[in-house]
């Protein structure tokens, strides 16, 4: 496998991650730069060390992750986007209400590891892979990170647009969007 070939395999896993950021972006656009910028380098990261677990793990808790990553991913965004929507619908319902929005609102670091997990999933069935292909492994799963990462940079400028177009509407789009990632997961 050239390096082409690992910087578009980098690409088609990072598509999930793109859709969360931007999504995200969506929804905690009000949040600092600085935790904002983490989403590129938990997405990063976490697709990057997939393939590694997967590649060390080989066929020992492929078949086992494969069989229920749909299931997972859909579980994990659809709770954290179904809460999202129904954020979003009361916000939108009830636009006088002046109360402070809660500490679920906030990008937090757990929900950033679980969306995190969630979205890299399946690059622990791509190191699977790449193991029986004998691939640099490291190289690989480097050229994955970086190219996650970046995606995910061009998703938060993208995200802000867009959440300014969609204004209070912003919330409920991401929440959709996360769960029909979710559904896409389970159904592919």
């Amino acid at each position: 496998m050239g390096f082409g070939e690992i910087l578009l395999l980098g690409l088609a896993l990072s598509a999930d991650a793109f859709s969360v950021t931007i999504s995200n972006t969506f929804v905690y656009g009000a949040e600092s730069r600085r935790r904002l910028l983490l989403m590129p380098l938990f997405f990063g990261a976490f697709q990057g060390l997939m393939p590694i677990v997967g590649y060390v793990l080989g066929g020992f808790a492929a078949t086992i992750i494969e069989r229920y990553a749909g299931i997972v991913t859909l579980v994990i965004l659809g709770i954290i986007g179904g809460n999202m929507v129904r954020e979003g619908m009361e916000a939108l319902l009830h636009p006088d209400d002046d109360s402070p929005r809660d500490e679920g609102s906030r990008l937090t670091i757990a929900l950033l590891v679980f969306q995190a997990i969630a979205t890299a999933i399946d690059a622990f069935a791509v190191g699977v892979s790449l193991r029986a292909q004998a691939v640099d492994i490291l190289l690989s799963s480097f050229v994955i990170c970086c190219t996650t990462a970046a995606c995910c940079v061009v998703a938060l400028a993208i995200g802000r647009r867009l959440g300014r177009l969609l204004g209070d509407r912003a919330e409920v789009v991401g929440g959709i969007v996360l769960i029909c990632i979710g559904l896409r997961a389970f159904f592919s």
